[in-house]
């Protein structure tokens, strides 16, 4: 049994490592489409938040309750807002308070957003890199099995 030339083995260990790189490409995928899932949902929320303010005690609202579906309801505090702190915990703040978190939210979402995007080009960057370096192998290795 013949054992492996150098160039089989660096193709094996480009094979293993080209694995790990899209199996890493995909993770960094799909926490940029929960993080993008966050932003939107916050960047509703700081909409709706900008126009409680011309909200009047009393209003009438429609409120999204899921599904494309609303409620009447009337607005009984207009600036008060009870705001999650997470882990099933929220807190009453103001309006003015309850945007400014908000507003530091998305901002921190943005902020890891971006890093994440820019780690997902890099190992892009490295898939192709690796992906030219593996064919150019191949054929090495194939032509000196002719």
């Amino acid at each position: 049994m013949a054992t492996p030339s150098g160039d089989e083995q660096e193709l094996q260990k480009l094979s293993m490592q080209l694995r790990y790189f899209e199996q890493t490409a995909e993770s960094l995928q799909q926490r940029l489409g929960m993080l993008n899932a966050a932003v939107s949902d916050l960047s509703y929320a700081s909409m709706t938040l900008e126009n409680m303010e011309k909200e009047k005690e009393n209003a009438e609202l429609m409120v999204p309750i899921g599904g494309g579906n609303y409620i009447s309801a009337k607005l009984a505090t207009p600036d008060k807002v009870v705001v999650s702190l997470g882990a099933g915990v929220s807190i009453e703040k103001t309006l003015a308070e309850a945007k400014a978190i908000v507003k530091e939210r998305i901002d921190e979402l943005q902020k890891t957003q971006f890093s994440a995007q820019q780690q997902l080009s890099q190992i892009a960057e490295r898939i192709n890199s690796d992906r030219t370096h593996m064919e150019s192998l191949l054929s090495k290795v194939r032509e000196g099995q002719q």
